[in-house]
């Protein structure tokens, strides 16, 4: 991992003993009115252990990939590359951030629905291999740049307490998982899992055992073209609350399934 500790933008330290955060952001008010600096904010880094902790006590056979769109502050990206945590990244921008940072491609997944193909030809010479898709246009324009691609197939899920807009915001039909398929295969692109995503506003948990049944038939068609498939992405939308970690692995029974 390389360092951040170098860069002007930002200054990482420890509190002395008896001091808080309040103490912090009042020193920084303080010296930001002197000097006219832009606003700033303040992050307690601690935090992030303390999550990934609470992770892998409640969610342990899963590996988390964080979204780097949600904080790219270096500081954070580096503390969780240094816990082992996976990159889910929209742009080149975020790719090449997070590789600066030391990140091997394996732990990097270019999430983005729509990509352009400039930025698929950088994935490809970068190893970043892992995409997702969920139609054939997507998948041509894949083919064409990136033919070492294994893809993810997106697959609607529906929560019944939702709206209509919300359920089909992204993802494919299993019956279209077939058609993507049998691109797949004309097109030689590789197809090695599933993603689903339980929007964070549901609150139908059994919407998660749905996804999960849909995901099952899509490896159970897999197979019938030949695609060995291993990776399971259930997507985001985690309050980082330890309750509904605890909720949410209740439900997924992988043993069951897969």
């Amino acid at each position: 991992m390389k360092g951040f500790l170098e860069d002007a933008n930002y200054s990482i330290g420890l509190l002395d003993e008896g001091a808080t955060l309040t103490d912090v952001i009042d020193n920084c008010i303080y010296e930001h009115t002197h000097t006219g600096k832009r606003a700033f904010y303040v992050g307690d880094l601690g935090k992030l252990v303390k999550k990934n902790i609470q992770w892998q006590n409640v969610m342990a056979p899963i590996k988390p990939f964080y979204p780097v769109r949600c904080n790219s502050t270096p500081g954070v990206l580096e503390i969780l590359g240094t816990l082992g945590v996976g990159f889910a990244c929209s742009s080149k921008s975020e790719m090449v951030l997070v590789q600066d940072l030391g990140i091997s491609p394996e732990n990097i997944i270019y999430t983005n629905p729509c990509k352009q193909a400039s930025q698929i030809k950088y994935a490809a010479k970068a190893g970043i291999n892992i995409m997702i898709c969920d139609n054939d246009i997507e998948l041509k324009k894949i083919a064409r740049n990136h033919p070492n691609a294994k893809l993810l197939l997106h697959i609607a899920t529906e929560d019944i307490t939702a709206d209509e807009e919300m359920n089909m915001k992204f993802g494919t039909t299993l019956k279209n998982c077939r058609h993507l398929m049998e691109c797949a295969k004309e097109l030689g692109v590789q197809v090695v899992g599933v993603k689903f995503h339980v929007s964070g506003s549901c609150k139908e948990l059994q919407t998660y055992i749905h996804a999960l049944s849909d995901a099952r038939c899509v490896f159970d068609m897999a197979e019938e073209f030949g695609f060995k498939m291993n990776m399971l992405d259930i997507g985001g939308g985690f309050t980082g609350s330890e309750l509904q970690l605890e909720e949410v692995c209740n439900v997924l029974k992988f043993e069951t399934y897969f």
